[in-house]
């Protein structure tokens, strides 16, 4: 029997809303995929920023953007990958302690390591990836809420083992879901791309932003 918290293409169970009166809004760190820091992922931020949340994102590929997701993951080969995992976590440095950390694809590297062993973290969302929590020597924090999405043919999240990892992880913490959508598009949230999939897009950002309206 599945685990209730995997929902394949039903609708969000979260409240899409904060109650009346209730004005604290998150503060969110997101990190973008491979490809670099595409017009479509700053068009995801600013779909949150519009919500009332902050958003921070930050440009792990100093200005580099790439066609495809080959050329991203070789120029981050090249650069190689700690160092790239490194410039997320440097970006907190200047941040509070009280944040969301989303990731697309890459992104979710540093956004799950992130969430799993800096104190405080209020939620996480990861995009088209996950990654067993023993990657990070530490076990999910409890009481930390996260979401996870993907396409259930996508070659790499569902091919590459990251299903598995999201499914553990939902496993290990009653604060997990899993969203998986029926297709093959990685990068389907990304409005810039040829991957986009616009029904699974606004699917995945009415899930994102319930949650975000749920935060304490």
């Amino acid at each position: 029997m599945s685990d209730p918290r995997e929902t394949i293409a039903g609708p969000t169970h979260r409240p899409s809303a904060r109650p009346e009166g209730d004005t604290p809004m998150a503060e969110v760190l997101l990190f973008h995929h491979a490809q670099g820091l595409t017009s479509g992922v700053l068009d995801f931020a600013d779909t949150l920023r519009d919500a009332g949340h902050t958003v921070h994102v930050p440009d792990l590929y100093d200005g580099h953007v790439f066609e495809d997701i080959e050329s991203g993951l070789a120029y981050a080969d090249e650069v190689g990958f700690p160092i790239v995992l490194g410039r997320g976590q440097a970006t907190v440095d200047t941040l509070p302690e009280a944040l969301v950390y989303a990731g697309f694809s890459l992104g979710v590297l540093p956004a799950q390591m992130l969430a799993q062993t800096r104190p405080g973290a209020k939620g996480a969302l990861f995009f088209h990836s996950c990654v067993p929590t023993s990657e990070f020597d530490s076990p999910w924090p409890k009481g930390v809420p996260v979401q996870i999405h993907g396409m259930d043919a996508d070659p790499f999240f569902a091919g590459e083992g990251d299903i598995d990892a999201a499914r553990a992880l939902v496993k290990e913490s009653p604060d997990a879901e899993l969203f998986v959508y029926p297709g093959e598009e990685h990068l389907f949230a990304d409005n810039s791309l040829p991957s986009y999939d616009p029904a699974a897009a606004q699917l995945l950002t009415e899930r994102t932003l319930a949650f975000l309206a749920a935060i304490r």
